[in-house]
């Protein structure tokens, strides 16, 4: 039973990463450009290892209230997906003429924004340019999101044709006054039916997102939704705690605060939701997932192969991966890259041969052993110092000796328990895995309004 006090939500109700990555994206730097990208490329190339594909579809026809993702709005027009599907054939070619053969991939998703905004031709086009420039036959995954305003059961059976073996779908709420409140309108009857028709098709699995902490949001309206998750039975259901800065995007101030959850309220809503996901089949993946307790995600995480990046969690075991679009992210021979955000000068820079690289960062080995300790947290809810020691060659008490005040606190507190070579996060401290991980953050404390993060709660 987790025994949460009013003062300890007090105090670990604060801004913090989410930690997709380390360090995080507020700490890359405008120094790595294009031709740095050029050389991780190389770098890459001397070693080449199996690798994961991002593709980002920016267009969306209309914003969500609640987003923070990067989009476009963009009405529908055929040639707006035509413009950008050619120049991403552009940006492939660059990094296969770069790396100078074609690397192989074991796992796709492409994301967005709204990734069916493309039509069915130019996903086609799109699947085709990828098996033009990347070896593709040894793919284990290939996934897209789906809004499910956008698709019907016809493109649900393209989508499968054109070899995609798992569908995320963006759901948020069913709720009537929810779904108005943050401007994306959905009825469960429709989506029931897209569920029917993946399942036909054989999709290898089928996920949904959710959201808790909306305005207008509330226990028996949420309970409301969970039980027709329920009856959805999807694979994996992410269940994200909503991020409101409206200071970075500026659309969130049309949401009405005065309807927002409380602090207290919005736990509830996490607490009621995972408890009826644990009594009907479901499985607690590391911070905010689930999935049924014989899918791979739930096995994998059992046994301690769950691994995370800008994708999600995943079962597979590639380090590295690239990200393609505007926007992208990607992480290759420990240095992370960002593509520009601006679509003119996504197109400016490929129409000159550049990698239309914004931002980046080069990890040094103290990033990486931080990197490590922290992944670990956020995957296995725990530090295994043996393992630690076997891949830096350090003592874990001795290299985080400074940490140790931290750490007490954290046992103090009922979030962690000490054993001779693990550090073990508690079920209350799970709740606050972000907070833990930000004692092992190095950038973080430079930092100290952190306005750029959500906060943990």
């Amino acid at each position: 039973m987790i025994t949460l006090t009013k003062e300890l939500i007090s105090k670990y109700d604060e801004a913090g990463p989410r930690y997709t990555s380390y360090p995080t994206a507020p700490v890359w730097n405008s120094d790595f450009d294009s031709s740095k990208y050029v050389d991780t490329l190389e770098k890459f190339s001397r070693n080449p290892k199996p690798l994961s594909l991002y593709v980002h579809i920016p267009f969306c026809q209309k914003r969500c209230l609640y987003c923070a993702c990067n989009v476009l709005i963009r009405k529908p027009n055929p040639a707006v997906g035509e413009d950008y599907i050619r120049y991403l054939g552009i940006e492939m070619e660059l990094i296969k003429n770069r790396l100078g053969f074609k690397p192989t991939i074991q796992q796709i998703h492409i994301g967005g924004g709204t990734p069916t905004f493309l039509t069915d031709d130019q996903l086609s086009k799109l699947c085709l340019l990828l098996d033009q420039t990347f070896d593709m036959q040894t793919v284990q995954e290939k996934s897209i999101e789906v809004d499910p305003r956008s698709v019907d059961s016809k493109r649900i059976q393209t989508l499968h044709r054109l070899g995609f073996n798992r569908l995320s779908f963006g759901i948020q709420d069913f709720d009537e006054q929810v779904q108005q409140a943050v401007g994306r309108e959905q009825l469960f009857s429709d989506v029931q039916t897209l569920f029917e028709t993946a399942r036909s098709c054989g999709f290898a699995s089928i996920n949904c997102d959710l959201i808790y902490g909306l305005p207008s949001q509330t226990l028996i309206r949420f309970g409301e939704t969970i039980k027709k998750i329920i009856d959805l039975m999807p694979d994996r259901i992410a269940l994200y705690s909503f991020a409101h800065v409206p200071w970075i995007h500026s659309h969130q101030k049309l949401l009405d605060q005065s309807k927002f959850p409380s602090s207290d309220e919005k736990l509830a809503l996490f607490f009621h939701a995972r408890d009826q996901l644990f009594m009907n089949g479901y499985t607690a993946i590391a911070m905010d997932h689930f999935a049924l307790e014989k899918n791979e995600l739930s096995v994998a995480y059992r046994e301690g192969r769950l691994k995370r990046n800008f994708m999600g969690y995943t079962t597979l075991t590639t380090q590295n991966y690239l990200g393609l679009g505007v926007s992208s992210i990607g992480y290759l021979s420990n240095s992370f890259s960002q593509n520009t955000k601006d679509l003119k000068t996504y197109y400016t820079n490929l129409d000159k041969g550049v990698f239309p690289v914004e931002k980046g960062y080069v990890l040094s080995k103290k990033d990486l052993i931080n990197q490590w300790v922290i992944s670990s947290l956020m995957c296995q809810f725990q530090i295994d110092k043996k393992k630690f020691k076997a891949a830096f060659k350090e003592e874990f008490d001795t290299y985080f000796n400074s940490k140790s005040v931290f750490l007490d606190s954290c046992e103090n507190e009922h979030l962690i328990k000490h054993q001779k070579h693990m550090i073990l996060v508690t079920e209350l401290g799970r709740l606050f895995v972000r907070n833990i991980c930000m004692g092992f953050d190095e950038y973080l404390p430079k930092n100290k309004e952190r306005s750029q993060f959500s906060r943990t709660i």
